[in-house]
């Protein structure tokens, strides 16, 4: 992402284990990966700089390539930003790139779309390495069921069947680059990609698609249940720590 002119507003990008966090956004009574990174910035800084995230994230929910962008108070060189913030900054959160980016952009509403990723350990013993990071189903699951019913929710579509119960969002019409389903051995990941997601509708998704992988539904069934838009026509809500924010798309040039 290249910019032009001089600008003092950086784009950092982390990853970070959310099991022992609230979510990423700030909570009033509740340890935040936000709350977090401004005790490093204000550290780094001697200030406590607002900073904007790309996306809200559920408690225990993790991220691969969650994006943040905010003003520095300082000019650091953001070669050397990464590692000077990172000796703030617990184990379990790590910024590992930084970049200028132009004065309007905002980390969030500059975004053209966001990757998740949810991990499930098809198996009947959980394994020691990753149990924090899969969601363990023993029954043996058929992906290419699941995978064939993904393929139903691509485009754009209401997706309110696929929205938690008491969300008040109104405009729940999304469009689905692309989801697919994979298996590695044991390991069944889930690939999507949105312009926007509505509250829980990845670990909604996910959990109807194991319906599926399960013989509970068919894949065409997908298609009548993103058509009633019913939230109990879809299936379970997958736990949080199955489900990665892998990566944010932005425009290549900020101008």
């Amino acid at each position: 992402m290249a910019v032009k002119g001089a600008h003092n507003k950086v784009l950092i990008t982390l990853s970070y284990d959310g099991t022992r966090y609230h979510g990423f956004q700030v909570q009033q009574n509740a340890l935040s990966v936000c709350e977090v990174l401004q005790d490093a910035l204000q550290q780094l800084y001697g200030t406590r700089p607002q900073v904007k995230g790309c996306s809200r994230t559920d408690a225990g929910v993790h991220a691969s390539g969650y994006c943040v962008s905010y003003d520095q108070p300082k000019p650091i060189d953001p070669f050397k930003l990464p590692l000077a913030l990172n000796c703030f900054l617990p184990p379990d959160i790590r910024v590992f790139h930084a970049e200028w980016v132009s004065d309007d952009f905002h980390a969030r509403y500059s975004a053209l779309s966001k990757e998740y990723r949810y991990r499930v350990r098809n198996s009947a013993v959980d394994s020691p390495f990753d149990s924090a990071y899969c969601w363990r189903i023993a029954r043996r699951l058929d992906e290419q069921a699941m995978n064939q019913a993904a393929q139903y929710a691509v485009g754009t579509h209401d997706f309110r069947a696929f929205m938690s119960t008491g969300s008040d969002m109104e405009d729940t019409v999304r469009t689905v680059y692309f989801f697919r389903v994979e298996r590695e051995g044991e390991i069944i990941t889930f690939h999507i990609c949105a312009d926007g997601y509505l509250y829980n509708m990845v670990r909604i998704l996910v959990g109807t698609l194991i319906d599926v992988g399960v013989g509970r539904k068919k894949p065409e069934d997908m298609c009548t249940v993103i058509e009633g838009k019913d939230r109990s026509k879809a299936g379970d809500t997958a736990p949080a720590k199955g489900l990665f924010l892998h990566r944010v798309h932005y425009p290549e040039e900020q101008e």
